[in-house]
């Protein structure tokens, strides 16, 4: 049996239209309401991915985000109406892999679900070597999606993973907003761009020494992003 798709969503008509989106585009659905059940149901079934409605009757979203990534390593779509830049930023920084703004479109959140999904798959880096920045001080790893900081591994999600490794493969190179979500995350829609910048951020808070004096992820204002980590030969 396939892996479900672990739907949590107490709007039963939201649940419902997104239940026949995802079904029509081949993944089983397991849809509840609650943040208990959505808990135990990940713990039972090992979900493909979760899509996580961050108001819920019994609990917040924020709590069961937390949750299920200690259950597991599967990635984590929040739906919610908060659509402010800080508040984005704290989804991401409990492990979300992405982040939907109510209304939104089942198109659109399918198409979503397929990106999330292709960058957790590691088939495309396996044949890259480890890269190394500053004399060891940040190794990056293809392979096995890891980071390691001072030889201490980093727990970054796999969308973080990909943006980090989309600069850190040029370094140098400024890259435009646009550009790091087409090659980092695998979409484009308007406005969401922006959430670069919430990854960003919850990246420095990861690797950088002090993350509000970055000295590894350079902002190039008006345009984008650069790395300016010095490869070690």
């Amino acid at each position: 049996m396939l892996q479900p798709v672990l739907l949590i969503e107490d709007d039963k008509k939201i649940a419902r239209v997104v239940k026949v989106y995802l079904e029509e585009a081949g993944y089983r659905v397991l849809h509840v309401e609650k943040g208990k059940d959505a808990v135990n149901s990940a713990a039972e079934q090992s979900p493909l991915l979760a899509i996580l409605d961050l108001k819920l009757p019994d609990t917040t979203g924020e709590e069961v985000c937390q949750e299920l990534k200690e259950i597991g390593d599967f990635p984590i779509i929040m739906l919610t109406s908060k659509s402010s830049e800080e508040e984005r930023i704290a989804g991401f920084a409990l492990g979300a892999d992405d982040y939907i703004v109510k209304p939104f479109s089942p198109r659109e959140l399918v198409y979503r679900v397929r990106a999330v999904l292709k960058r957790m798959q590691k088939g495309d880096l396996d044949s890259t070597e480890p890269i190394s920045f500053n004399k060891g001080l940040l190794i990056i790893n293809g392979r096995s999606y890891e980071v390691r900081r001072k030889g201490v591994l980093l727990n970054l999600t796999p969308t973080e993973f990909k943006v980090l490794y989309t600069l850190a493969s040029s370094p140098g190179k400024v890259f435009t907003r646009e550009e790091l979500v087409e090659r980092a995350l695998g979409y484009q829609f308007e406005g969401y761009e922006r959430s670069i910048d919430a990854h960003v951020k919850n990246i420095r808070y990861k690797i950088e020494s002090d993350p509000k004096n970055p000295a590894l992820i350079l902002t190039i204002y008006g345009v984008g992003y650069r790395f300016s980590g010095e490869k070690d030969v």
